[in-house]
């Protein structure tokens, strides 16, 4: 059993040595620093958030997507034929992200990621995961535009996204993550899900995992578990029916355990999470398990995330 994060981090707080990244950015934008000056920013930052996961006795880290204004922007920025928009809201949260359109065909044109994760790789005593958003959470979250069929937009960033991925498999990343919660509140497009996750990890050989969040999984299985993933990240705050879903998940698959609830700043009690293990272990084996917080922890103050990281190391260590 291994402890992880689903991905991002916050980027400020009290305690923090880091230079401020939202002071960097500021000054960038006014032009008084310059681009090199504002990725050595966003480099001390991320290797302060890998630390802290590491301290906190995590084991499989991110960089904490430092670098991302939201999931969706980072990667529109960098896929020809997206343009950005104005500030919608973030599925059901107080949070906004800048808003993509499709203006042209969509396709992939050079690394996104690579730097990033390169850089938290060579900064990190643990293995560091890569994160993705998915082909059809992207393409749901953005506006069609030049698309008059919504099957094609998302296949097209299934091809680019499989791009990415693949770019990604060359640094020697032990696990891709693609982040696709969209699928939970359209459940009726699952056939179309089904094609962009073959594209999307088409000529992969590096472990993926298929994360989903905000909700449960209920009307998707026993389909969901026989994707072309190792891993399946399951929401256990958000989406408690999770658990009368188990019965009969695969026995060469992993599952991520969602526990510890990143939206709010409860701390769960050890008995809760050791609970919550021993609901799982009777339907899959404790080495196949990965336990992380339900979704990434940017909603949270950066102290309550410190605690939340804690305390997910202590649930697994009883558990």
């Amino acid at each position: 059993m291994i402890t992880t994060i689903v991905g991002n981090y916050p980027k400020i707080g009290p305690g923090t040595k880091a230079p401020s990244l939202r002071g960097a950015i500021t000054q960038f934008q006014q032009g008084r620093i310059t681009q090199e000056q504002l990725h050595e920013v966003e480099d001390q930052v991320t290797a302060e958030v890998i630390k802290e996961q590491v301290d906190a006795g995590i084991d499989l880290v991110t960089d904490g997507h430092v670098r991302r204004d939201d999931p969706q922007t980072y990667f529109a920025e960098g896929i020809k034929g997206f343009a950005i928009s104005g500030l919608i809201r973030y599925f059901d949260s107080n949070t906004y992200y800048r808003h993509p359109i499709a203006e042209k065909k969509l396709a992939w044109e050079e690394p996104i990621t690579v730097r990033d994760y390169t850089f938290a790789a060579g900064n990190s005593p643990k293995p560091v995961k890569a994160v993705i958003t998915g082909p059809y959470t992207l393409a749901r979250l953005s506006q069609q535009g030049w698309y008059k069929e919504f099957d094609a937009m998302v296949m097209d960033l299934a091809e680019a996204l499989n791009r990415e991925a693949l770019a990604l498999q060359e640094t020697g990343v032990p696990l891709i993550q693609f982040d696709e919660p969209a699928i939970l509140k359209y459940k009726s497009d699952f056939p179309l899900f089904q094609e962009a996750c073959r594209v999307v990890t088409r000529g992969l050989n590096v472990k993926t995992e298929l994360c989903t969040y905000f909700r449960g999984v209920s009307g998707l299985v026993p389909e969901l578990f026989e994707l072309p993933f190792q891993v399946f990240g399951l929401d256990f705050a958000w989406g408690p029916d999770n658990y009368d879903l188990l019965d009969g998940f695969p026995q060469d698959k992993e599952l991520a355990m969602g526990l510890l609830d990143g939206r709010n700043t409860r701390l769960e009690p050890v008995d809760e999470i050791v609970a919550a293990v021993d609901r799982v272990r009777a339907h899959v084996s404790m080495d196949r398990l990965h336990l992380s917080p339900s979704c990434g922890l940017e909603f949270l103050p950066r102290q309550n995330a410190r605690q939340k990281l804690a305390r997910l190391v202590e649930g697994a260590r009883a558990a």
